[in-house]
């Protein structure tokens, strides 16, 4: 092959793979379109409170109930984020509250003030927000979005993947999306001591939004296999109001 024509075709090869999309903006477009799909980021940025209720039930491995909670979630977006879960088991109330700087525990008519107890109630805070807001939650700043192209999940349905990296020592998230409406369908999260599969099953239409209705959650192997049924969940009862 001739010098010139080596050349030509290095060029060609080089000018191919510089205009190909990146992982990260293939992820980024994904995103962008199932945002869409479950209501636009403008109307999602003008909600200033998301109220709704959760009902929680968890599975032993052997299909036992180990729990059930019915509780109600309260977040208010502006001027600050704060937010309060309500709920009541074996006749006592229980509040946990973040109201913006500080996270306050009443069980009853007292005030848990343990800093450990405070700080795991702050995470469990944390996630029921995290998994309500997606698939916004995703436009963090600290979420870093690769796409991984498709593949078929355990039920047999073909998804698109998005992988989530926090950063170092990070629980590992996956996020499934349908590749014709690029809803929402599914995520995966790798922690130190397992990893789950939750799926959602249905969803609320609540002022041109889709947010979660159904969800359950499998304790699957690395290879995505079901071990057991964990958990189920319902939202429902949703309320939203918007910046006057």
């Amino acid at each position: 092959m001739r010098p010139i024509l080596r050349y030509l075709v290095f060029l060609g090869l080089v000018l191919q793979f510089s205009c190909g999309k990146s992982p990260e903006k293939q992820a980024r477009e994904l995103l962008e379109k199932s945002i869409a799909a479950h209501g636009d980021e403008e109307g999602w940025d003008e909600i200033s409170s998301l109220k709704f209720r959760k009902v929680t039930k968890l599975l032993n491995e052997d299909g036992s109930v180990e729990s059930e909670l019915d509780q109600w979630h309260e977040f208010r977006f502006k001027p600050y984020f704060e937010g309060k879960i309500t709920w009541t088991k074996d006749s006592i109330s229980h509040v946990a509250t973040w109201d913006g700087t500080q996270m306050h525990y009443f069980m009853g008519e007292n005030e848990v003030q343990n800093a450990g107890f405070l700080a795991s109630k702050k995470k469990d805070f944390d996630a029921a927000f995290y998994a309500v807001a997606q698939p916004w939650k995703l436009l963090d700043e600290e979420a870093k979005l690769i796409y991984e192209g498709q593949k078929t999940l355990e039920n047999g349905k073909l998804v698109e993947v998005i992988r989530v990296d926090y950063g170092p020592d990070s629980d590992i998230w996956w996020y499934y999306f349908d590749p014709e409406t690029a809803e929402m369908v599914a995520n995966e999260i790798q922690l130190k001591d397992h990893r789950s599969l939750v799926y959602n099953l249905g969803f609320e239409e609540v002022e041109g939004f889709r947010l979660h209705g159904k969800r359950e959650s499998w304790r699957v192997n690395e290879k995505g296999e079901k071990l057991f049924l964990r958990a189920e969940y319902v939202y429902l009862e949703y309320e939203i109001e918007f910046e006057k």
